[in-house]
C-alpha cells in the first residue's frame, strides 16, 4: 500500500507556500470557520456514507481546532444516506418520500460523524435548522446563543437541514445557502465549501475543454453565475451555480469563501492554510461591520428604551448594554426585536437586537443582571442587547 501522506497543519502548510495573496492571507487568518461538505462526499457518490473520508475532516478540524480555530460544520448527506440504506439508485421527487429518506439517513449519519470525532477527542453537537428558524427573530437569536456557547466550549456543531419535517415553503434548497446562512448567524469570518469539483471555472470543464480555474474573485461579481453550471449528480442537489449565490449571500454578512474539492489530500488544511487551492469568492467587509451596518440600515423598529448616563456610555465606549441603566421602555416587541436606545433627550444613542420581550425587559429595567432569573423566572442573557448585536448611531 502507497504511504500515508505526512500529517499536516496550516502553520507547515503556510510555509510550503511561495506566493500568497492578500486575499488568501484573510482565510489563513480567519478564526471563525464554517465548513460544508457535499453529499457526494458524504456519501461517496451515493455509495453509502464514506466514512474514512468523514474521519479525515473530523482529523483536519481537530488540527483547526488545536490552532484555536472555531469550526461548525454543515453536513449534506441524510437524504443521500437514507436512499442508499433503502435501496434507491433515484432521487425521489414527492416530499414525503424524501422526508422519510432523511429520517433514515440521519441517524447513520450523526452516529458516523460522533464516532470519528471521539476519535480525535472532539465531541459534537448535532442542529436540525428550516429556514423559519433562521427568519424568525426569536428562534435566530436562540439558534445564534446555542451555537456561540457550544463554540466556546469547544464543542464541534454539525448542522444539516431539517429534511424530515422540511416543506417547500420553508426549505433552504440546497445545504450550500444554509452554509451561507450559517455564516452570517454566527459572524463567521470564512466559509469553506468542499465539493466533488476542483472550484469555479471560467464554463463548464465537462463540456469546453478550454475553460480555466478561478483563483479568486470579488463575490458580488455577477458576471461569476453565468460561469457556473448546474448539478454535478443525481445526489447533489445544488451545482456550482448555488455555491457562487452562497458566497454572494457571505459576502453581504462580511464572510470570504473558498470552493474547493474535498478529495485533494489535507484540502481543509490547506485552504484554511491560505494556499491557493480552490476558487476564494472574497467579500470587501468584515463580518462585524457587515453585520452593524446591517443593524443601522434597518428600518423597522418594533420599540425603543430610554438610557441613563451611565448605560449611554458603556454603550459610546463599545460595551454591551444591561438591564440596570434602562429607565424606560416604549412599544410592544418580542425578543430578537430591533429597537431603538435612546437618551433623556429622545436622541437615539444606538440600535440593537434585544434579548427580551418588552414586557420581560419592563420588568427587569433598572434591575441588576443578578436579578434576571428570580424576577422573571428564567434566564435568557445577562444583556438587555449584546454589543455584537448592537451599533451606535450619529
Amino acid at each position: 500500500p502507497a504511504p500515508s501522506p505526512p500529517k499536516l497543519t496550516t502553520t507547515t502548510l503556510t510555509t510550503n507556500t511561495k506566493k500568497k495573496t492578500t486575499m488568501r492571507t484573510s482565510i489563513r487568518n480567519a478564526r471563525r470557520l464554517v465548513v460544508k461538505v457535499g453529499s457526494a462526499l458524504v456519501t461517496n457518490n451515493g455509495e453509502g456514507l464514506a466514512v474514512e473520508a468523514l474521519a479525515d475532516w473530523a482529523r483536519q478540524i481537530a488540527g483547526l481546532r488545536a490552532e484555536g480555530r472555531e469550526v461548525v460544520l454543515v453536513s449534506s448527506g441524510a437524504i443521500a444516506a437514507g436512499m442508499q440504506r433503502l435501496g434507491w439508485t433515484t432521487r425521489p421527487q414527492e416530499m414525503h418520500h424524501l422526508q422519510a429518506a432523511a429520517a433514515v439517513g440521519q441517524m447513520g449519519l450523526a452516529q458516523a460523524y460522533e464516532s470519528v470525532f471521539a476519535q480525535n477527542k472532539l465531541h459534537t453537537a448535532q442542529i436540525l435548522l428550516t429556514h423559519a428558524d433562521l427568519a424568525d427573530r426569536t428562534r435566530y437569536l436562540n439558534a445564534r446563543s446555542t451555537l456561540v456557547t457550544l463554540l466556546e466550549l469547544g464543542v464541534v456543531p454539525i448542522i444539516n437541514e431539517n429534511d424530515t419535517v422540511v416543506t417547500d415553503e420553508i426549505k433552504f434548497g440546497d445545504n450550500d445557502t444554509l452554509g451561507a446562512l450559517v455564516a452570517n448567524l454566527i459572524d463567521a469570518d470564512a466559509l469553506i465549501i468542499l465539493t466533488d469539483q476542483q472550484g469555479l471555472y471560467t464554463a463548464d470543464p465537462r463540456k469546453d475543454p478550454t475553460a480555466t480555474l478561478i483563483g479568486e474573485d470579488r463575490a458580488e461579481n455577477t458576471a461569476l453565475e453565468a460561469m457556473a453550471g448546474g448539478a454535478g449528480s443525481g445526489i447533489s442537489k445544488g451545482g456550482m451555480i448555488t455555491k457562487v449565490r452562497a458566497a454572494q449571500r457571505a459576502a453581504r454578512s462580511g464572510a470570504h469563501t473558498c470552493i474547493a474539492s474535498g478529495r485533494e489530500v489535507d484540502a481543509l488544511l490547506r485552504v484554511a492554510a491560505g494556499n491557493n487551492i480552490g476558487t476564494l469568492l472574497y467579500a470587501t467587509s468584515t463580518p462585524l461591520a457587515a453585520r452593524k451596518q446591517w443593524l443601522a440600515d434597518h428600518l423597522q423598529l418594533a420599540g425603543s428604551l430610554t438610557l441613563d448616563q451611565g448605560a449611554i456610555d458603556a454603550l459610546q465606549s463599545g460595551k454591551s448594554l444591561l438591564p440596570i441603566g434602562v429607565t424606560a421602555v416604549e412599544g410592544d416587541f418580542a425578543r430578537g426585536a430591533v429597537v431603538a436606545c435612546r437618551g433623556i433627550d429622545g436622541r437615539e444613542i444606538a440600535r440593537g437586537l434585544i434579548n427580551y420581550a418588552s414586557n420581560d425587559t419592563r420588568r427587569i429595567a433598572r434591575k441588576p443582571s443578578a436579578e434576571i432569573e428570580s424576577t422573571l423566572g428564567f434566564f435568557e442573557e445577562p444583556e438587555l442587547i449584546h454589543r455584537d448585536n448592537l451599533v451606535r448611531m450619529g
